[in-house]
């Protein structure tokens, strides 16, 4: 009777273990982001308040690999700043550690006076 407890105990342990890991990576390697408008990250695109293209750039290049196990290591350059309007769209591109780059496509999904909310596709 005591070693069936333990048993039982084991796997629904190590099950819960499993369950957080998974929580833990969708969490991580999500590619939407909320990101104030503020003087020090804002910058003008066609008259529009736009995202700098160095914040887009650093916050891509962090959750693009934020895992081992989820995406690949980039290095990230934007060429402009993201426009804050929604539906906005912009192109960065990574280059990957042996030379081969890859298009990342950002999009504007909300846009306010005073944030944008935005996501990349991996």
């Amino acid at each position: 009777m005591q070693h069936s407890k333990f048993v039982v105990g084991a796997i629904g342990g190590a099950a819960a273990v499993v369950a957080l890991g998974g929580l833990g990576t969708y969490l991580l390697s999500g590619t939407e982001s909320t990101t104030g408008l503020d003087s020090a990250g804002t910058v003008m695109v066609d008259g529009h308040k736009a995202l700098a293209p160095n914040i887009v750039t650093g916050r891509i290049q962090s959750k693009y690999h934020p895992l081992p196990w989820v995406g690949k290591k980039v290095s990230v350059t934007c060429p402009t700043g993201l426009k804050a309007v929604a539906g906005a769209t912009v192109t960065c591109v990574g280059k990957e550690s042996d030379g081969k780059s890859v298009d990342i496509p950002v999009s504007v999904v909300k846009a306010g006076a005073d944030s944008v909310t935005w996501k990349f596709e991996r």
